[in-house]
């Protein structure tokens, strides 16, 4: 039961976030707002650069160290360092916070939850999600305003 639970939560999290981002770029564009370019920039070129960072990293997960089968459902091998699920979710909260305060709050308590999942759900360590939250972050503020 507590597994499923952990795993459901993960998939809508992850989910929710995903599908919300084409949709405000829809609006981005229909509205003609200039920010358009800022919010599909700044997550698509840090994605690309956090995951060849990741991949040269190759930070072992905790069930490879440990041997413990995880809650969440992962048989990835490395790739620990930074949480791009949660890095992912906090450059999309930021850059979605300058468009809409009560927007971009919403998925930042949605990245918070999905990073203490990922710790819980073995795939990840904490300084796998924060570095990941920390990166989203600085990525999306960065890219916003240059």
């Amino acid at each position: 039961m507590y597994a499923k639970v952990i795993n459901q939560l993960n998939r809508v999290i992850t989910r929710s976030v995903y599908a919300t981002y084409p949709v405000v770029l829809i609006l981005l564009v229909y509205w003609g707002d200039s920010r358009f370019w800022r919010v599909l920039l700044a997550p698509s070129i840090s994605f690309v650069l956090v995951s060849v960072f990741r991949n040269m990293i190759n930070a072992p997960r905790p069930y490879e160290v440990t041997g413990v089968t995880p809650i969440i459902q992962k048989d990835t091998q490395g790739k620990s360092f930074p949480s791009r699920h949660v890095f992912s979710v906090f450059v999309i909260a930021t850059t979605f916070y300058f468009i809409s305060q009560p927007l971009g709050i919403v998925l930042m308590v949605m990245g918070c939850v999905l990073a203490i999942l990922r710790v819980i759900g073995g795939v990840h360590y904490a300084r796998d999600v924060i570095a990941g939250a920390i990166i989203g972050i600085i990525s999306g503020v960065l890219g916003f305003y240059f």
